[in-house]
């Protein structure tokens, strides 16, 4: 009885049979992943432009606006300087000061990405159920965003290397594919942590002691140096820390006397370029498939 009711009387076909003639689809369908691709693409100019009303509204309520992305990580700089150059008298490192700001300001690119892409998902979900559109917009842009952040405080880490010493060379090229390689790097991460997020909202209060320990992990405040005191297995570990890489990379590309606990600088690019494919395609295809979940419920 149930099969004859699927059966329309005119034509004999089943409801699925009409479907398929007339092209109709499931609503919500998720997408193959190449046709998701290219409609991802297509809302590329959404997602710049949603990027940059993000970062320009996340500033519209103070006084200064915008120049807070100069004088933010500047500040952060001053406050770890104070701690850890003089109170801690962590300055035995050749040009401390610029080697704390690099390793401050390229994990502040990932720590600030992977905070904003938590909630980009679950804090967006008005617009999602109102709008169809390629959800990986919204991590995508959350990077964008930080990303941006990321050139003004470039310009004020080149400021800091300049003041304190350090010479213009053509190593200093080097720091814009690896900036690149992190922002792929990031997005991927971002993805991952979207659909995380959207099905877990306590992760929000988590990531910030994750973040945390993820920096005290990366070499960011103290010299690397002190990783080779680790067990050789542990110290392995640490040398394939992502963050660990994107940092030696800006450092090797800025400072001419910086320690590194990856002496070997073709391990160093193969290793950041081998994380970027991972977590880049990785965290996009996972996000991919739980597309058709995002908003409900």
């Amino acid at each position: 009885m149930a099969d004859t009711a699927l059966v329309d009387p005119e034509t004999g076909l089943t409801q699925a049979q009409l479907a398929a003639r007339h092209g109709l689809r499931v609503a919500g369908e998720r997408p193959s992943l190449a046709e998701y691709s290219r409609r991802l693409w297509s809302y590329r100019h959404f997602i710049a432009a949603y990027a940059n009303a993000k970062l320009v509204a996340s500033y519209s309520n103070a006084k200064l606006g915008q120049v807070w992305q100069v004088l933010t990580p500047l500040t952060n700089a001053l406050v770890y300087y104070l701690i850890f150059g003089i109170v801690l008298a962590q300055n035995q490192i050749p040009n401390f000061i610029a080697y704390l700001t690099t390793g401050l300001f390229i994990f502040n690119f990932t720590q600030s990405a992977v905070l904003a892409g938590t909630q980009s998902i679950s804090g967006n979900l008005g617009l999602i159920r109102a709008l169809h559109f390629p959800r990986a917009s919204l991590p995508l842009a959350a990077t964008l965003t930080q990303f941006q952040q990321l050139l003004a405080s470039m310009v004020v880490l080149v400021g800091i290397v300049l003041v304190t010493g350090e010479p213009i060379t053509l190593k200093w090229l080097m720091v814009v594919p690896a900036l690149l390689l992190q922002a792929v790097f990031n997005a991927g991460i971002v993805m991952l942590v979207a659909r995380m997020g959207s099905k877990a909202s306590d992760l929000k209060q988590v990531m910030p002691f994750i973040l945390r320990t993820w920096m005290y992990g990366s070499g960011v405040l103290y010299s690397v140096s002190l990783f080779e005191r680790l067990p050789g297995w542990a110290t392995t570990v640490v040398q394939f820390n992502p963050m660990l890489v994107y940092i030696e990379l800006a450092r090797y590309s800025l400072l001419e006397q910086a320690p590194l606990l990856n002496e070997s600088l073709t391990q160093l690019w193969l290793v950041g370029a081998a994380w970027a494919v991972l977590a880049g395609v990785g965290g996009f295809i996972y996000f991919w498939r739980g597309e058709q979940e995002y908003g409900r419920g």
